[in-house]
């Protein structure tokens, strides 16, 4: 297995350890472990291209790792009150149906490519959750919990853009007309 597998497997691996610091209320170890996992997905998908190691598996599990990690942490913060249900279901909704989407469309042989619009969607979630989680390390410090909403409220924004940019930009998927 190469290092960019190694890391990805990594970040899941570090999903339970984050969840455990979170529930019992260790705020600056979750936030260690929250950060370096992040740091992980930016360095095997950098270490994966320079070095020619892109695998199946790391196509598949790279971005499961990245949501595994930042969607337990938006539970968390459901749970907690942090982020609004409805937040968080909107988030949901938007990776259920790209997902399914891209899997109709891999069974056609179609390969759908993630668009700029999602990727900055990942970047405003995985800086809205530290921040966030900073908030309730340093609650005294209130500007630090509006700082984490407002990139929160980015990354739904982008959030919504991007499902709707995949949708439109891959509707034959949708195609109602039985292809088989």
């Amino acid at each position: 297995m190469n290092l960019p597998n190694k890391l990805t497997i990594g970040r899941v691996v570090a999903v339970p350890f984050f969840v455990a610091a979170y529930m019992l209320e260790f705020y600056p170890v979750a936030l260690v472990i929250f950060v370096a996992a992040s740091f992980t997905d930016m360095l095997d998908g950098k270490i994966a291209r320079k070095h020619g190691l892109v695998t199946n598996f790391g196509k598949i599990m790279d971005p499961l790792a990245d949501k595994i990690l930042v969607y337990s942490a938006f539970c968390l913060m459901t749970a907690g009150g942090i982020v609004p249900g409805w937040m968080f279901i909107v988030i949901l909704a938007r990776e259920f149906a790209v997902s399914g989407m891209r899997t109709v469309a891999a069974s056609e042989g179609i390969v759908v490519a993630a668009g700029m619009s999602g990727k900055i969607k990942t970047v405003f979630q995985m800086i809205a959750v530290p921040v966030l989680i900073l908030a309730l390390a340093v609650p005294e410090v209130k500007v630090i919990m509006i700082i984490g909403m407002v990139f929160l409220w980015i990354a739904l924004v982008f959030t919504v853009i991007s499902g709707v940019e995949y949708i439109v930009r891959n509707k034959e998927v949708f195609s109602m007309e039985n292809k088989a």
